[in-house]
């Protein structure tokens, strides 16, 4: 997944009806992000043309983990986290409650659907809905949910990627103690499941999207509508638009 993809759409640039101002935590965050990617940045890049093991790879996510996402060493991390009789590479812990698993791999190691196997086992044995899966410079985070099911993929973001500095943060935003602790993270869950092809399918086909299909329709062709016109839009959408395996409901 594109970092361009993950990127939380700032509330000023992208949606003036909200106000003038991000609220004073977010920018506090993506201030404080801003600085640690900069500076994750060189001993990134040291422990890459090194090929670093994943000893060292763990200390600079602890760092990454405390001074950029903002979550605290001593309270709220857990390294060797113990789930009947076997370990994850660190717990997060928020108000008390385990909240995810973080599987850390060398730096130099892809990520893949192998690393993340065995921590969504654990995280189905001990009912976390999360799992954070990064090799330093790439962090993803993924909803396992419950039962080990979810939607998926929810973060993907390179710290080393070549997009503005100001993408790469508002990627990484939902992952910040104080954006979880603001809903942010399940807010974008919840998006990325809405963009599955049978919800979107039922979006498309909803009476305000129908509606408004009738008047861009009626605006083209000058024609002032007529009863049933708006049934005749859902029917042309269902039968004609949306492939029959999208239908919702089959």
């Amino acid at each position: 997944m594109d970092s361009d993809d993950t990127q939380i759409l700032t509330r000023t640039a992208e949606f003036p009806e909200f106000g003038d101002s991000a609220p004073e935590w977010e920018s506090e965050v993506r201030s404080r992000l801003s600085g640690a990617v900069e500076r994750f940045t060189g001993p990134l890049g040291e422990l890459l043309e090194r090929d670093a093991n994943e000893g060292d790879t763990r200390m600079l996510v602890t760092d990454f983990l405390t001074t950029g996402l903002g979550f605290d060493k001593y309270g709220e991390l857990t390294t060797e986290y113990r789930t009947k009789g076997e370990s994850v590479d660190y717990g997060i812990t928020l108000d008390g409650e385990l909240f995810a698993f973080i599987e850390v791999k060398p730096c130099t190691t892809g990520l893949d659907a192998r690393n993340l196997r065995q921590a969504k086992l654990h995280a189905d044995a001990e009912g976390i809905a999360w799992v954070v899966l990064t090799n330093g410079r790439v962090w993803q985070v993924h909803h396992v949910g419950d039962g080990g099911a979810g939607a998926g993929l929810i973060l993907d973001v390179d710290l080393l990627a070549d997009s503005p500095l100001h993408k790469r943060v508002d990627a990484l935003l939902p992952l910040a103690r104080e954006a979880v602790a603001h809903g942010r993270l399940e807010e974008l869950r919840a998006w990325r499941s809405a963009m599955e092809p049978h919800p979107l399918a039922e979006v498309l086909l909803s009476d305000p999207v129908a509606s408004a299909v009738r008047a861009e329709v009626r605006r083209r062709t000058g024609h002032v509508g007529h009863l049933g016109d708006l049934d005749e839009v859902v029917r042309s959408l269902s039968e004609g638009v949306i492939a029959r395996r999208l239908q919702p409901g089959e």
